[in-house]
């Protein structure tokens, strides 16, 4: 069984995952993104120990808490190692916007197509799915999707920010067309959705809208 409990973090909303095995007592986080206080409480609450931080992508809305959170757990972070230039300049952006921001420490351990990352007895392979940025990646397991900002209800993740591809986002998104219809997929914003009701009323999924390529 996968637990996965969830907190909606910082001004751009987004959607920060705890994967929790309940029989092997283990979990690892997704995406810290903000609000490092709320994560740590909802670690806290499931009174596991954390493993790992595995990130989507490193865009500044998913990696602001990673400092935060690694004082209390001193965990490896997982990152593609095509997305450092987004996590090495996150403070930069962050300033940009004028938002405070703890730069993260560099990453532990880089992420690639085909690994297999485990989470007690969970296992969760992952895809490198490049367009809203160049490293970005799901985590695909157990009939679900840790997904990012690669597919939204109703929507996709943009793709006119700097090191972002049009080409490659439609590229990744090809590839849901074969997963499992009834796939879970929860997205770095928004509510969760599966990949059938996307295939069915999302127009960049099932090829009735223009491709997102810029």
């Amino acid at each position: 069984m996968t637990d996965i409990r969830s907190e909606t973090v910082g001004p751009f909303q987004e959607n920060c995952y705890l994967v929790v095995d309940p029989d092997a007592r283990r979990a690892v986080l997704v995406d810290p993104g903000d609000e490092p206080e709320r994560l740590l409480a909802m670690i806290a609450r499931a009174g596991v120990p954390l493993d790992a931080i595995w990130l989507t992508h490193a865009h500044l809305d998913h990696v602001g808490a990673i400092n935060a959170v690694r004082r209390v757990h001193p965990v490896p972070v997982w990152l593609h190692p095509a997305d450092r230039p987004l996590y090495d300049r996150a403070a930069e952006v962050a300033a940009m916007y004028g938002l405070p921001f703890d730069q993260p420490e560099p990453p532990d351990r880089e992420l690639a197509e085909g690994d297999r990352l485990t989470v007690g007895g969970l296992r969760f392979d992952v895809l490198h799915t490049p367009g809203h940025a160049p490293g970005h990646v799901v985590f695909l397991g157990h009939g679900l999707m840790l997904g990012g900002d690669l597919l939204f209800r109703g929507s996709v993740g943009r793709t006119d920010l700097p090191f972002s591809s049009g080409a490659d986002m439609d590229a990744s998104l090809a590839r849901l067309g074969g997963l499992a219809p009834d796939t879970i997929v929860h997205p770095g914003h928004g509510p969760a959705t599966t990949i059938g009701e996307e295939l069915a009323t999302n127009p960049f999924l099932n090829g009735t809208a223009l491709p997102v390529r810029r």
